[in-house]
């Protein structure tokens, strides 16, 4: 074996490739007597893709556990129907799930897959148009019958017809195998045939070298009460690995070494945005030292979080599936009122229902965790899709002049960060606050370095315990609207406290007392007072990331994203930077209120260029505020931007 150690500039050049979808080979090995060859590689984009029902999802999900624990950079792309069962063999029941993993830093599930594995004939017409030419299909040939061909509009065999001539294709009857390596486990074929998934994984596992102990292990825990299909599924892995070891279709394997400069010293696991979320608000509710209080309704594709929080009542967290959306945010408001650390959880249809309840905690300057995981929309839209239209609802989405503060994951990782950051914000300045995700990071996944919990903030908060207020004549009272000069922040004064009696409710307050009031000058004070806390909170400056070029100069534009759209952009700047050109980037985490300097750098550049997967929701907020000519670049497929996409569109803003 060869290796090879590359410049700097080598290894820019090779990440941002690495985003568009190509792979190099920075080594072999070649060796005698009939053995196979064994090629190294710096990365891979695999996609598996067959019927929703074929376990692509979990297929993906063990290929990519076994590649975190290998040690190298991974990012996924689950795409699937939202049907439970869609209907088989169809183009809208292809389900697949994209992996890239390489053995440097990288941002995105790649742009094109070099590796398709095609259980039927919807998954590879599904698929096809975004795999490159020269790359690798495995198809399951068993699926390939006149019938199934003419569900998806093939008149004649993809195989033999010239469709694929551009491709290195492997013919491989998955069905078959499968059925043949099963037939000692006394299961019938339709049983057999389950654990075809099995098999194509253990086929890429060997034309990858990914460990296995892990799969079996896991197999046997999932399958348990079913030991004889857990055996079954086994012996399906195994013999995918063996028959790619002994075929003579299968010539050549692939090493992708371990990301060993990628990640900073440390203990690391691979992790969803939702499964990150989660225990990221159960570290909130331990920092916090207050019980953590979910209440929700399931929604896709948020519905994770609250099966995750469910299995954590050791950490004093407590779930409540409610019968819909406003019981499930009223149940949530209520504990906060109670004193916990309350949370509810949705997505876009849910937020528009909860929406009178979160202009109630605003009203009663309550902390309460909105969690809004956004998908497709309008109405029902694409609930499996990913999508970052719900911006401006959660900025102006109730009635009356409501104020929520919003803060936004990068990656799915980030979303445990995300999560400690808005309980702070909450807890702090006593206010409901959005944290807006979308289903690309929810089902996403990417290495993360567990922390140690002394880096953990300390959200510790303060109840109120007796009177903070002296009348006139000298007597000592409770006022509950009485703020704290720094952060306008009312005492949270828990129900039952001797003293400490006020009344709660959505008419508006007198200021201090708490009392109801219809005064117009005291209504105009405490919705500018309630606009002043949330305009005053405490968020870091925005981070530029500029470097100068040889005269010292740097970039005249400027891209700047917010949320999922972190790791495309940083892709396409990386290729757009190797490319010669140049270009700033930054990224906002905090949109309401968004950083302090965030002004000073838009009016610093001749040309900001702001990517979204919507219609131009933050561009809008930035024109209006900043009076800056933001250039838009939208889309709304329901799938993440391309980083080759972006390139153009930064290259073009550059060039205009």
């Amino acid at each position: 074996m060869t290796s090879q150690v590359s410049s700097p500039a080598e290894q820019a050049d090779s990440a941002a490739s690495a985003e568009q979808g190509e792979t190099s080979a920075v080594g072999e090995q070649r060796k005698p007597g009939g053995v196979k060859e064994v090629r190294r590689l710096d990365r891979v984009i695999i996609r598996f893709a067959g019927d929703s029902g074929d376990g692509m999802q979990l297929t993906g999900d063990r290929f990519t556990s076994e590649t975190a624990s290998f040690g190298n950079d991974l990012s996924t792309l689950p795409n699937f129907p939202a049907e439970i069962r869609a209907p088989a063999g169809t183009l809208p029941g292809v389900s697949s799930f994209q992996l890239h993993f390489a053995d440097h830093d990288i941002l995105t599930p790649g742009d094109a897959p070099n590796v398709l594995v095609a259980m039927n004939p919807a998954a590879l017409k599904a698929n096809l148009a975004d795999v490159p030419r020269g790359a690798e299909i495995i198809v399951n040939t068993d699926e390939f019958t006149k019938r199934a061909m003419a569900k998806v509009g093939y008149e004649a065999s993809p195989m033999d017809d010239g469709t694929l001539e551009a491709y290195s294709v492997h013919p491989v009857p998955l069905t078959t195998l499968t059925v043949e390596a099963l037939k000692g486990y006394g299961l019938s074929r339709k049983e057999a045939e389950r654990s075809k998934n099995m098999f194509s994984l253990g086929l890429l596992s060997w034309m990858y070298h990914r460990p296995t102990d892990g799969t079996e292990t896991f197999l046997r825990k999932k399958f348990a009460k079913k030991p004889l299909i857990a055996e079954a599924n086994v012996a399906a892995f195994r013999a995918g690995w063996n028959f790619g070891e002994t075929t003579e279709d299968f010539a050549v394997s692939y090493e992708v070494q371990p990301a060993t400069s990628a990640f900073p010293a440390g203990t690391y696991r691979n992790i969803s945005g939702n499964l990150a979320l989660s225990y990221g608000l159960v570290a909130a509710g331990a920092q916090a030292d207050l019980p953590l209080y979910l209440g929700s309704y399931p929604i896709t594709p948020a519905s994770d979080i609250l099966h995750e929080l469910s299995k954590h009542k050791n950490f004093g967290v407590r779930t409540f599936q409610a019968e819909d959306e406003i019981a499930a945010i009223g149940a949530a408001l209520g504990a906060a009122f109670g004193g916990q650390l309350a949370v509810t959880t949705t997505s876009g249809p849910g937020v528009a229902l909860k929406s009178e309840t979160i202009g109630l905690a605003v009203s009663l300057e309550l902390p309460l965790l909105v969690v809004a995981i956004q998908r497709g929309g309008p109405s029902t839209g694409l609930p499996t899709k990913t999508e970052q239209a719900d911006l401006l609802q959660a900025m102006y989405g109730r009635n009356g002049e409501a104020p929520v503060p919003i803060v936004a994951p990068q990656t799915p990782a980030d979303c445990f960060d995300a999560a400690l950051e808005a309980a702070r914000i909450a807890l702090t300045y006593r206010t409901p606050v959005f944290l807006l995700s979308d289903g690309y990071l929810a089902n996403g996944s990417e290495p993360w370095r567990i922390p140690e919990v002394d880096e953990l903030p300390d959200l510790r908060v303060q109840f109120a315990t007796g009177p903070n207020h002296t009348d006139p004549d000298g007597t000592e009272v409770f006022r509950p609207y009485k703020r704290d000069p720094k952060t306008l922040a009312r005492p949270w004064a828990i129900p039952g406290t001797p003293g400490l009696e006020h009344r709660i409710g959505g008419i508006e307050k007198q200021d201090g007392t708490g009392n109801i009031s219809y005064d117009p000058a005291n209504h105009d004070f405490m919705v500018r007072t309630r606009q002043a806390k949330i305009d005053g909170i405490e968020v870091p400056d925005l981070v530029v990331d500029d470097p100068a070029g040889p005269d010292g100069a740097g970039a005249d534009t400027l891209v700047l994203g917010w949320g999922s759209t972190y790791g495309p952009i940083t892709a396409a700047v990386r290729r757009t930077r190797v490319a010669g050109e140049r270009i700033a980037q930054a990224h906002l985490r905090h949109i309401n209120p968004f950083p302090r300097n965030l002004g000073e750098v838009l009016r610093r550049y001749d040309k900001v260029v702001v990517p979204e997967m919507n219609l131009g929701q933050l561009a809008h907020l930035l024109r209006a505020k900043y009076l800056v000519d933001t250039r838009s670049f939208t889309q709304v497929t329901g799938l993440p931007f391309k980083a080759e996409q972006l390139a153009d569109a930064l290259k073009e803003a550059i060039d205009a």
